[in-house]
């Protein structure tokens, strides 16, 4: 297998993940300047995954249909322009705007799963969708190191990096990026509306289940990202630059986990046996974080947490993709990534209230169910799941 694709695509989405890694910490600080209370910052923060949910099945359903090359760099230099406006935003409106317009145009992700189903096999389709996952990580540890070099010359400064740094990335990519999927291969679907789309995936067998689980788990882990900052300035009295090395951290462990472990284990052990291992690892993370009375089980905790979140994507989004036929892996990944953009609307403010009216820990026990409720539903499904291994002497 040429490795060329791959190799280029990880970079596509490394290099668009270190943008989007600079602005998101600066927005709740920027929206603030022009008065925006906590609720107006929640809500700048939600409204990109809120466009994303519409507008992922979109994307993904146009892929399928015009190839994957063009939806990527419409998508890349679509999020260079909003971060772009954003960086000229002189009001809250203004700002609204830039991420509604990045949420809209959010296709990278979903599209570049698909990508990667394209050109692999599916003996190693999984562990290259670790790759992904791997930007992903990495992007948000050199993304936020970049925005806080940046905002030194001003508050604004970062977006206009980031915005650059698209532009770079849109060059590249249109020079060096090629067309993943054959013009025999592309279908010609008809318009559905998102809910169509997303309703019709979420009624069929395993795929559905697969789709459910995703769902929960990324609600899960929304709900404990919003209240994980709070837990560890209240409880430890962290500042926001330890908050941050902690960040940088965990994302560490992510690209680690999915940029190596998961390329090593993958092929050894089967798509089945690393999601059920990821999502039990994943959701035992949260009752140690709800326990955590010291820093150091708190660290143990923050492992886990990525040993399972990279052990979960790409075994989730390797299944989904060996479960689907070559003409609706767009739209597959894209009903995918509408679901997560959805649980990254409702996860935030559900675990933000139960910590205000329950305790510290209660969105972290929160998670945890809802972890071992998508666990249930995999090991209830378990025998339809693929579970490709190659042949170990």
């Amino acid at each position: 297998m040429n490795k060329k694709p791959l190799l280029i695509i990880f970079l596509t989405v490394f290099v668009d993940l270190v943008g989007f890694g600079i602005v998101i910490p600066m927005s709740p600080y920027l929206a603030r300047t022009y008065g925006a209370t906590a609720f107006e910052v929640g809500l700048l923060l939600a409204i990109y995954s809120a466009m994303q949910f519409f507008f992922s099945p979109v994307w993904g359903g146009l892929s399928d249909r015009f190839g994957r090359r063009p939806i990527l760099l419409m998508s890349i230099i679509m999020t260079a322009a909003s971060n772009l406006l954003f960086f000229y935003a002189n009001s809250l409106l203004l700002l609204f705007v830039s991420r509604a317009l990045a949420g809209a145009f959010s296709a990278n992700i979903a599209t570049s799963a698909a990508f990667i189903a394209d050109v692999t096999d599916e003996k190693s389709r999984s562990k290259n969708m670790g790759l992904i996952g791997a930007a992903f990580g990495l992007g948000f540890v050199l993304g936020p190191a970049i925005g806080g070099v940046a905002a030194k010359i001003s508050e604004h400064f970062p977006a206009l990096i980031a915005s650059l740094i698209g532009v770079a990335n849109f060059t590249a990519a249109y020079f060096l990026l090629p067309e993943s999927l054959a013009p025999e291969k592309r279908g010609k679907r008809e318009r559905k509306s998102r809910f169509r789309s997303i309703s019709e995936k979420i009624l069929r067998p395993v795929i559905g289940t697969l789709l459910g689980s995703n769902f929960v788990v990324t609600f899960a882990m929304a709900s404990m990202e919003a209240t994980l900052f709070l837990f560890v300035q209240d409880k430890y009295q962290w500042t926001m630059q330890k908050a941050s090395y902690g960040f940088a951290f965990v994302g560490l462990c992510i690209a680690f986990t999915q940029g190596y472990l998961v390329r090593k284990l993958l092929p050894k052990y089967g798509e089945r046996a690393m999601l059920l291992a990821g999502v039990l690892m994943f959701s035992s993370s949260f009752v140690l974080i709800g326990l955590s009375e010291s820093i150091w089980l708190l660290a143990v905790a923050m492992v886990l947490l990525a040993l399972g979140d990279g052990f979960i994507m790409p075994a989730l989004t390797g299944s989904l993709s060996l479960l689907s036929s070559a003409q609706e892996q767009g739209e597959v990944m894209g009903v995918n990534q509408s679901l997560s953009a959805l649980a990254r609307i409702f996860g935030p403010p559900i675990g933000g209230l139960f910590y205000a009216r329950l305790s510290m820990a209660s969105p972290f026990y929160f998670s945890a169910l809802l972890g071992y409720l998508a666990m249930s539903l995999i090991w209830l499904n378990r025998g339809k799941l693929p579970a490709y291994k190659e042949k170990v002497a």
